[in-house]
């Protein structure tokens, strides 16, 4: 079992990774694929950000709308939003994204948009913050095999 502490949270992240023939973990993987013209990929992120301040400023509908306009934004991007929650003072996103496209694209996106959108909706978000989120953000990739697997398998080709 991989422990993953999220440097946002108080709490731990247990995500349990079966460590397999590395064969075994690329089938079931190739039935979470994606493709564009050019790339096969399989590219999964868990990416958390915080008000400025770390605000508590994330509810009493502005957690709602928050989720809707991420959901837009990843559909626009055809990224796929695998799951969302929005704490009073910080947001997690799972989402898988098209390497192409980026991840950095796609969170500069969902914080631009959702920062302009909650500003004008939701007047005393100006009144209490000069802008609505942090520069900053955690991004971590999710899934596959652990690197000594991989690192095993590269290593193996020569002998195939």
């Amino acid at each position: 079992m991989l422990l993953h502490q999220c440097v946002l949270c108080s709490h731990t992240l247990a995500l349990v990774l079966y460590a397999g023939m590395l064969y075994n973990l690329l089938v079931v993987a190739k039935t979470d694929t994606k493709s564009n013209n050019n790339v096969t990929y399989a590219c999964t992120y868990h990416v958390v950000w915080c008000p400025k301040y770390r605000r508590k400023v994330l509810v009493d509908g502005i957690d709602e709308r928050l989720k809707q306009i991420l959901r837009d934004v990843a559909e626009e991007k055809m990224c796929d939003l695998i799951e969302l929650e929005v704490m009073p003072d910080h947001v997690h996103v799972l989402v898988g994204v098209d390497p192409q496209f980026g991840i950095h694209s796609l969170v500069k996106l969902m914080k631009g948009r959702s920062s302009r959108l909650l500003r004008q909706e939701f007047p005393k978000l100006k009144s209490r913050l000069p802008t609505l989120w942090t520069n900053s953000y955690f991004v971590a990739t999710v899934g596959g095999a652990p690197l000594s697997i991989i690192k095993q398998y590269i290593e193996n080709q020569k002998s195939v």
